[in-house]
Parts: C-alpha cells; structure tokens; sequence
C-alpha cells in the first residue's frame, strides 16, 4: 500500500470526525442555541436591561422568560434604590408637567429632574404619566360618591404612597427610573379635581412633547373649572381659558366687576384676554356666557411659593 493511498484514507477519516463534532467556540455567546438567542432578545426588548444581565438572568432560571423577568426587575429595584440614596440632595429642577382630563375629573403632577436631556427620555416620561393616572385613580377611590365640586393637592410625600400595580409604589417605580436613568428625581406635587355634571374642565399644556396619548407632557400645565359656555365651543373655550392662565400666570380669581390696575395685575378676571387684548378675561366670559370658579396652574421647577 503506498504512503500516497494511507494519507487520502487517514485525511477523509479525519474529514469525518470534524464534521460529526459539535463545533466548539471560546467565545462565551457562541454557546447560545438559537431558541436561546430568541429569549434573550425577547427579554431585551420587554425590559430594556443590558443582555449581559438579561443573560444571566436566564441562565439562573433555565430560560424560564417570568421568572427572569422578575429576578432583573428585582435587581434593578435594589440598584435604583441604592443610587437614590447616593443622588439625594442634588438639585432637580428640570422635569416635566403631566397632564390628564378625564369625564368630570382631572389631574396634573409635577415631576422634577436635573436635566433637561433626562426630560426628554421615554422612561422619565413614563413615570410622568404612571403618576398622573396614579394620581387620579387615588383621587377616585377617595371619592367615588362627591357631592359638588371636590379638589385635592398632593405633595410629594403623599405622592410617594400611591400604588403602581401589585404590590409597588409609585416611590418604588421613582427609584427604579434613577436607577436606569442616573440621575436624582423627585416626585413634587400634584392636584385632582372633580366637578359636578354641569360644571366643566378646560386644560392646556404648553410644549405638548407626548403626542397622541391619554397623559398630555410639557413644562407648563394649567387646568380650569368653568360654567356655561356653548355645547359646541366648550372644548375650545376651556383650551383658551388654559391658555391664558399658562401665559398670564394669575395668582388669584378676583370679581367680574373689578377694574384692571394694569400690567402688574395678578387676578384673573380683570386681566387682558391674551386671546383678545381689546378685553380682559371677565368681558370675554360675558360675551361666552360663561363664569370661570376655580383654576391651578403648574411651572416646572418653580417654587411653591411663587404660585
């Protein structure tokens, strides 16, 4: 047998055995099946955590998707916690006003920041909009049976209290947002109303950023409560009315039969109409045939003094 014949026969047995061998990879992420990738993605993309963590996480639980989930949620709770504690003290007060006008009730909050950039990101928005319908949940439970018109202001250690879901807080959901996001945060203050069947709720937010969704988000939020008007302008009297009050920054209501003293006029109703600068806000209502009771306006990062 020549050596020629051994080296083709000892090449195609070797051949053989390579292919029939798993190929092996140092590389640890080469050692995910495809139905492992596919769960990581998914993981991924339902939490927003690194694929490292989300890797671990279904390493520990053997792919199991819900425990893992809760396991990074768990985690990141502790983390966010930690870094709210280390972040306490540093100055927020950038941040957004959320918004949100429902059937004879309304609620507006205000949610601080450092940064104008955080502002900006979907998760600090996110928590916005959690805490005005947190926030307005809390109001209805509270009152599910009012007779009239029913107010309520909230501060931020109240705000702290409310619920988010099974067995979380909205200051849970606040730490965790820190957590993923960096920097200090604070849930400030926040005010429901509910009005009876004939009374109405005008709103407007200034720099809308959230588009079309329930929560409306801007740096500047007003709500008022109004009478009459008529059916099929309601809704853009109510707007106009919040506009004004955005733009005018009143601090009181006053009466319709009080005169104007000028630039520096803080009360609502003898104030120019930013809408009509030929008449102030109470000559706007007589000619709507409509009576302004009550309205809350909301700056973010103000202090509460300058209200």
């Amino acid at each position: 047998m020549s050596l020629a014949f051994l080296f083709r026969a000892v090449t195609r047995e070797a051949v053989k055995v390579s292919v029939s061998q798993p190929v092996q990879c140092l590389h640890s992420g080469c050692q995910l099946l495809a139905a492992d990738k596919a769960l990581l993605l998914k993981l991924r993309k339902s939490t927003g955590y690194t694929f490292i963590k989300c890797k671990e996480a279904l390493e520990r639980f053997e792919n199991d998707m819900a425990q893992a989930e809760s396991w990074l949620h768990e985690q990141a709770q502790k983390e966010g916690w930690s870094k709210a504690s280390k972040l306490q003290g540093r100055k927020a007060k950038e941040g957004l006003i959320g918004l949100f006008v429902g059937k004879q009730a309304a609620a507006m909050v205000e949610v601080n920041c450092e940064t104008d950039f955080v502002a900006r990101n979907e998760k600090f928005q996110q928590l916005v909009k959690d805490a005005t319908l947190a926030t307005l949940a809390h109001h209805q439970d509270k009152n599910q049976n009012p007779t009239g018109y029913v107010k309520s202001v909230l501060s931020g250690d109240e705000l702290n209290k409310l619920s988010v879901g099974e067995g979380s807080s909205l200051a849970d959901h606040l730490a965790l947002t820190i957590g993923r996001l960096g920097e200090n945060m604070s849930l400030k203050r926040a005010v429901t109303v509910r009005v009876p069947a004939e009374w109405h709720i005008g709103s407007y937010v200034h720099g809308n950023i959230s588009g079309q969704t329930e929560v409306t988000l801007g740096r500047y939020g007003a709500l008022v409560v109004f009478q009459g008007g008529k059916d099929e302008e309601r809704d853009t009297l109510g707007r106009k009315l919040s506009q004004h009050v955005v733009g005018e920054a009143p601090l009181s209501l006053g009466n319709e039969d009080d005169l104007p003293c000028g630039e520096s006029e803080t009360r609502l109703l003898p104030q120019t109409f930013l809408g009509d600068p030929t008449r102030t806000v109470a000559q706007f209502l007589k000619g709507q045939q409509a009576r302004v009771l009550d309205f809350v306006r909301f700056q973010c990062g103000e202090t509460l003094g300058e209200q």
